[in-house]
């Protein structure tokens, strides 16, 4: 599917965020351990988290979705499934990542694996751990890879991780502690990234009755003695998926809400709200969502991103059409996304006329006039769906395999409908 993307000016739109990807993930996998049966209100029905779904009922979950609701009935922390199992996650990392440490809670071993980009996204140091934890980890092509066998048993006991190229790693061995035979003191090395999504992690885990105590990000000691518990849970709203609308306005002037956000939200990329005002722009939060304004120029900031990886690209387009420099640091990781994120955002602006330059851990945008052209997100959705956004500001910009953004999105196209027609 091609989009072709009208050059706007003046936008005024109300829109609702979408459920939270990452809070669904994990509200799937804990209402899957826990005893008894839960029920996920306004879950994210997107590829991903059905991909979540899909593999927790091969591993024995029953799982019923219907409405704005998913009822899950929880194996008590004892996964139930035949000789062989094989999970196709993809291109999930974070369900491939965050399924890893509970497959140590099945019956027999379990093998993960995913798309050819899949392949290429390293998991060895949550394998490294996890064997340390009593698991038998053995890789069928290149060793810290997938595809992956994880066999064995959740032991517990003390170990160490390296959070320095996702904090899925630990997110992933954190939600399965509490179902391990001894508790889970788990040491985090390096300077953790993304490591807002640890407080989702432990938000979703001692919602579901986990005990928790931590010393930072440094530092978690689950306990083995506080079982996950079934209950109703409500999905909030996403915030990174909401940036591509708060971007909207700083590109196109004019104002974007965006209801069904948590002002008080623990997830990271709100910290996008904080760029956008040093930007220019105006941003108020209301009770029930947020609104962004803009009228004029925009003026480039220089910002650590480290917090909020989801929005960097996002974050690029706008320092694409501001009147000074922008530098966006922290952002190395973002080479193991669906994409290598840092190169292919700097290729696909410098298409469109833009003078960017990209480093192993940072991305450089001058101003630049730029102009209309094709392109290709390589399968990622969130290059595509942040092009869109720089597309309705300048005009002529075609998206190729747009239907991409079904990963995280399904309704991307249909909420900017409003402002293309």
């Amino acid at each position: 599917m091609i989009v072709t993307l009208p050059r706007r000016h003046g936008i005024d739109l109300t829109v609702a965020a979408p459920p939270s990807k990452s809070y669904t993930h994990r509200a799937l996998i804990a209402a899957a351990l826990a005893r008894g049966t839960s029920t996920i209100v306004h879950p994210l029905m997107a590829d991903d988290t059905k991909l979540t779904i899909a593999a927790l009922e091969k591993l024995g979950v029953v799982v019923r979705a219907g409405g704005q609701s998913i009822i899950i009935e929880g194996c008590d922390g004892a996964f139930t499934c035949p000789p062989g199992t094989v999970l196709d996650l993809d291109n999930s990392g974070t369900s491939l990542r965050l399924l890893a440490s509970v497959a140590l809670l099945a019956d027999h071993p379990v093998t993960l694996t995913g798309s050819g980009r899949m392949k290429e996204r390293p998991v060895g140091p949550l394998a490294d751990t996890l064997a340390a934890l009593g698991g038998k980890i053995a890789f069928a092509e290149k060793p810290g890879f997938p595809p992956v066998t994880i066999g064995g048993s959740l032991l517990g006991g003390s170990a160490t991780i390296d959070g320095s190229a996702s904090s899925q790693f630990a997110s992933s061995v954190l939600m399965a502690a509490p179902c391990a035979k001894k508790p889970v003191d788990l040491t985090i090395t390096g300077t953790p990234a993304s490591q807002s999504y640890l407080d989702i992690t432990a938000g979703v885990m001692t919602d579901f009755g986990a005990v928790i105590r931590r010393e930072g990000y440094r530092r978690f000691d689950v306990s083995n003695c506080n079982r996950y518990a079934c209950r109703t849970y409500v999905i909030e709203g996403d915030y990174s998926s909401a940036s591509y609308f708060f971007a909207l306005a700083a590109i196109c002037g004019g104002r974007v809400t965006v209801t069904g956000l948590n002002p008080a939200s623990v997830q990271g990329d709100r910290f996008f709200l904080e760029a956008l005002r040093q930007m220019g722009c105006d941003v108020t939060f209301a009770n029930d969502g947020v609104a962004v304004g803009h009228d004029g120029q925009l003026t480039g900031i220089t910002i650590d991103m480290s917090s909020a990886p989801d929005t960097v690209q996002t974050l690029c387009m706008v320092a694409a059409v501001a009147t000074t420099p922008t530098v966006i640091t922290g952002i190395g990781h973002l080479k193991f996304k669906e994409s290598d994120r840092i190169a292919v955002t700097a290729d696909r602006l410098n298409q469109l006329g833009g003078r960017v330059t990209a480093g192993s851990d940072r991305i450089v945008i001058r101003p630049a006039p730029l102009h209309g052209g094709m392109i290709d997100p390589a399968d990622d959705h969130r290059t595509a769906m942040s092009f869109a956004v720089l597309g309705l500001g300048t005009g002529g910009i075609s998206i190729t395999g747009a239907e991409c953004v079904n990963k995280s999105f399904p309704g991307f196209w249909d909420a900017l409908s409003g402002v293309m027609e």
